[in-house]
């Protein structure tokens, strides 16, 4: 035999031969945390910890000392010391394709709609790198949500990150609904992170509507889910719209929300000994945002355009999440209380909200528009208070003086009902009359 067919011989021999791997061993459990001996593995590692004839997925969050800290990816109950933990030696993977449409997942992409398994097309890592800053094309196109108070005075572009920063029960899922079932993009994946058990169903029977649904991905990890998990969802999702903007297509991204996925990564922060820092939320959670976020946008081949809930307590749009997230994101949309209880949806404060793109995606003529919608707007504002108590006299202030005869068809054009979608071109025509005096 040659030397040749020697040197091939070995070389098929070495690479079919069975690895050796190390496995470990279950110490102890503390808290939400698992502690091992072993395996040889790094953080971020996906393991798998025996229990019986069954297992539990679990990820390497941290070491102490020589030993590997984990997080279980499911209960706990049944874990003991002894349990074999295994390394799965490859990156945590989604199924992707056209075939996922119109399902709902959980937060590790498994189908929790009754409808069968996945049709999956392929799989995609649910962890990977947003593109390079000079592989990204510039944001030029329009991208129409179907929502007057967004397309007229906010308008988005086509790859932008948009925050909705809103209180608890102001509107923000229902705001959700409409621009699933009325945007401009090809696919939704809309992700629902810490959400209560109930609303899930709630969210797509009465807001996204079967219509939204069939064009539409959902995954969904709910409040009473695994930390590692909710955060898990929110990288699922978006590996899911990043696989369908590597087909070319145009994606709505839709997180309901960023403050219950930093919650979720506090909880691992904390369990892993890291101190908290800010209002209690670790340095963890401020460096894994602009991972999250950074993904979004366009590529050479297709866009993301993502709208970020961020779930503001008391109102306080200054809070820690809210404040890293508006510094990451294209630009906020304010949902205002004092707007749902005047019956005024959707309650978007346009005066507080802005969109970083606007100036760079539509026309002179629209952008005029706008601009004179919201300098109407502000002119109410400082007279509102004048007019309610009947202080206001006609002439002192012209300006406020034209705003007062275009109230009502201003307020008309920011009102609509949530099956009511008007299309951009409509939109920029019926703003044009509302601030015609």
């Amino acid at each position: 035999m040659s030397a040749g067919s020697l040197f091939r011989a070995a070389f098929e021999a070495v690479s079919t031969a069975q690895l050796l791997h190390l496995d470990g061993q279950v110490d102890k459990v503390v808290g939400l945390t698992v502690e091992s001996i072993g395996p040889d593995a790094k953080v971020g590692d996906w393991c798998r910890i025996e229990v019986g004839s069954e297992f539990v997925d679990a990820e390497i969050i941290g070491f102490r000392g020589d030993r590997c800290l984990l997080m279980c990816l499911g209960e706990l109950s049944g874990i003991k010391p002894g349990c074999l933990v295994r390394c799965q030696r490859k990156p945590y993977q989604v199924p992707a394709g056209d075939g996922l449409l119109g399902r709902v997942l959980d937060g590790l992409a498994r189908p929790i709609d009754g409808k069968g398994t996945l049709q999956a097309d392929h799989f995609v890592p649910c962890y990977a790198a947003p593109p390079n800053a000079m592989d990204r094309p510039p944001i030029s196109k329009p991208f129409s949500t179907g929502i007057r108070a967004i397309d007229g005075l906010l308008t988005l572009g086509e790859g932008q990150r948009m925050g909705i920063f809103a209180g608890s029960g102001v509107g923000k899922s229902t705001l959700m609904g409409m621009a699933a079932r009325s945007s401009s993009a090809d696919v939704n994946v809309i992700c629902l992170v810490g959400e209560r058990g109930r609303e899930l169903r709630e969210f797509i029977e009465f807001d996204l509507g079967e219509t939204g649904l069939n064009r539409s991905v959902v995954v969904c990890a709910t409040s009473d889910q695994p930390a590692l998990v909710r955060i898990k969802a929110a990288f699922t999702a978006t590996a899911l719209a990043e696989s369908f903007r590597d087909q070319g297509k145009s994606v709505l991204l839709m997180m309901d929300s960023v403050t219950r996925f930093a919650m979720a990564q506090r909880e691992v922060g904390l369990a892993v000994g890291e101190p908290p820092s800010t209002k209690g939320y670790t340095p963890s959670v401020f460096a894994l945002l602009p991972k999250l976020m950074e993904r979004a946008g366009n590529n050479r081949l297709g866009s993301i355009t993502a709208l970020y809930t961020v779930l503001v307590d008391g109102d306080d749009h200054d809070e820690p999440i809210a404040d890293a997230a508006r510094s990451i994101l294209d630009g906020h949309i304010v949902l205002s209380r004092a707007l749902t209880s005047k019956g005024h949806y959707p309650p978007i404060d346009c005066l507080k909200s802005l969109s970083r793109t606007m100036n760079a995606v539509v026309e002179k003529t629209h952008l005029q528009y706008a601009i004179e919608a919201r300098s109407e707007l502000a002119a109410l504002a400082d007279v509102e208070d004048l007019v309610n108590i009947g202080a206001y006299k006609a002439g002192a202030n012209p300006r406020a003086d034209k705003a007062l005869r275009n109230k009502s068809k201003l307020e008309d054009f920011l009102k609509q009902a949530k099956d009511d979608p008007t299309p951009i071109e409509s939109t920029i025509s019926h703003l044009k009359e509302a601030i015609d005096a």
